[in-house]
């Protein structure tokens, strides 16, 4: 079974900005909080996500890279607008951060994720983290493709 065990925090200041990003398109094909479709394109490459429902930071998730060629029409197929981001990749500590510098109706939301072995796993949080919202729905990407940042009462 495939599994992941991912934290999510607000970025807070640009000391991260040290690594060149890759632009992301996705979208979803079901946004159901029970089981999201996702599909996504990055340059010439392609996947498709399905994942589960959330049990705090785990969940299950299967991940298959498909032609880009069909990423992109699938794309085209999905529930609601696309998710534009650059994805910058950072290493701290021992550790990869991916952070999502958002495009679009979500720009100004920048995210780091982290991917961890156990719920329990110690990591060093760089300076640059802010709070986690690994638990707060709005920052799904699977909402944010409906729910953009944008349009937030802050």
């Amino acid at each position: 079974m495939g599994f992941e065990i991912e934290r999510k925090f607000l970025v807070t200041a640009d000391a991260w900005k040290q690594a060149a990003g890759r632009r992301f398109s996705q979208g979803y094909l079901s946004r159901d909080p029970a089981r999201t479709v996702r599909v996504r394109v990055v340059g010439e490459q392609a996947w498709l996500t399905i994942k589960g429902r959330n049990a705090g930071a785990s969940r299950a998730e299967y991940e298959y890279e498909i032609p880009v060629a069909d990423g992109r029409e699938m794309l085209a197929l999905c529930d609601g607008p696309l998710i534009d981001k650059i994805r910058h990749v950072i290493h701290f500590a021992g550790m990869d951060w991916e952070v999502d510098e958002f495009l679009g109706a979500n720009a100004g939301l920048i995210v780091a994720e982290i991917e961890l072995a156990s719920a329990d796993q110690a990591f060093e949080a760089p300076p640059w983290l802010g709070a986690e919202v690994t638990e707060d729905t709005r920052y799904f990407n699977s909402q944010l493709a409906t729910h953009p940042y944008a349009s937030w009462t802050k």
